[in-house]
């Protein structure tokens, strides 16, 4: 793929000019207090760039899932008024997305200046199937940058959807990659083509059924897969032991086995956890002991044990693991991190991989949020993507509408 870059755009001149750019401004809320702030972080060098420039900058960008009207719990003023606060430009926020507020205010927009429409997900069109009824929202978007508009896609965590803001207004404007967008892809090609071996992926997360498409593409490619987090669990059972009465796929096993086996077959090994953290109660406060995986139901809470965290023996093997790769990828915590007591196998991984000499990349969503809760600086690692999905998908191989909309 061939793309036009934000830098083209710029040379080109857009000072007095609207400009249209995608941001993920999609962050994780405590009421109206923003707890993670590194999305509203990687939007600023964009904005700035064009604000620099003279440029008159619409934003759009959504906030969690409403269901296609107003709700003030997505509203983004919480993130605008942080971005406001780290901005070195003029930022307010539209009290709608293509409504009077937001052609007031676009209207009375400044050279060097940013409006923030409001949530994108506010329209049902936005994510509607019907291209037509995504094309008249997008028509909308388009029209409030008048006749010498532009639109930037800077939102990498939303390029695998064919929403109106990602793919349709692509399709009605001159359009440019974004530096973050940029920057995002060109880590992950890493990831896929030309790979530094020793390749090692670290996967995570609740679910394994979230993660199945991109361990079916990594088997054969990555030369270790270490799995912690909820999904362990399967892949335990998938080995024979039993679980008690932790996180559990039973659905899923057979393909898990089916992956054990061709992973053998293919190079790729499938690192499991020898120790397993086990608690009485999912709760910060709750007792807990250290058992071997297999031997999970054997604990002090018996059938009733729900396992939290990997164990500090599999920790320190991780670890081990990663420093002596050349590449790293990690998605999904280890384990509960939010819960003080079941956070040392989230830590040691990402300890780990300040220290290894490696690229490490860490995969955006749960595992952003866990290296900055635990204390971590977003420059200790290789790249943090700002999108967990759309690296996935990517991973996996698909088509992404957001990047392949941009290809000239």
């Amino acid at each position: 793929m061939t793309f036009h870059t934000l830098n083209e755009l710029i040379a080109e001149g857009v000072r007095g000019r609207y400009i249209l750019v995608r941001s993920d401004l999609n962050v994780p809320l405590d009421g109206s207090t923003v707890t993670d702030d590194g999305r509203i972080k990687a939007s600023l060098p964009v904005l700035g760039k064009l604000t620099d420039a003279g440029a008159r900058v619409l934003v759009t960008a959504h906030l969690g899932r409403p269901k296609g009207a107003p709700e003030e719990k997505y509203s983004l003023k919480p993130a605008v008024t942080r971005l406001a606060e780290l901005a070195g430009f003029k930022v307010s926020l539209a009290g709608d997305t293509v409504g009077p507020s937001a052609k007031d205010h676009s209207a009375a927009l400044q050279d060097g200046e940013v409006l923030v429409l409001e949530n994108v997900r506010f329209d049902a069109r936005e994510t509607s199937k019907n291209d037509a009824e995504r094309g008249a929202f997008a028509d909308e978007l388009v029209a409030l940058t008048g006749e010498n508009g532009a639109y930037v896609d800077d939102a990498f965590g939303a390029v695998h959807r064919k929403h109106a803001s990602v793919y349709d207004v692509a399709t009605r404007l001159p359009s440019y990659q974004g530096d973050l967008v940029h920057t995002e892809v060109e880590v992950l090609r890493k990831l896929t083509a030309d790979t530094q071996r020793p390749y090692v992926v670290v996967l995570g997360g609740s679910k394994v059924s979230d993660k199945l498409a991109v361990i079916d593409n990594l088997i054969g490619k990555a030369d270790a897969i270490l799995v912690g987090g909820g999904m362990l669990f399967t892949f335990l059972a998938a080995e024979g032991h039993k679980v008690a009465g932790s996180l559990l796929e039973e659905d899923q096993i057979p393909v898990v086995q089916d992956y054990l086996k061709r992973a053998a077959d293919a190079g790729t090994e499938f690192i499991v956890p020898t120790d397993v953290v086990v608690a009485g109660k999912f709760a910060a406060d709750a007792d807990h002991e250290t058992v071997p995986a297999e031997g999970i139901e054997g604990s002090s809470f018996g059938a009733q044990g729900i396992g939290l965290d990997i164990g500090p023996d599999s920790a320190a093997a991780f670890a081990e693991r990663i420093k002596s790769a050349k590449t790293v990828f990690w998605n999904g915590p280890m384990g509960v991190f939010e819960f003080e007591a079941f956070s040392g196998g989230t830590r040691a991984i990402a300890q780990a991989l300040t220290e290894a000499d490696a690229l490490t990349v860490v995969g955006g969503g749960d595992s952003a949020a866990a290296v900055r809760t635990l204390g971590f600086a977003d420059d200790q690692f290789g790249h943090i993507s700002t999108g967990g999905g759309a690296s996935l998908e990517y991973l996996e191989g698909k088509e992404l509408p957001g990047l392949s909309v941009l290809d000239r």
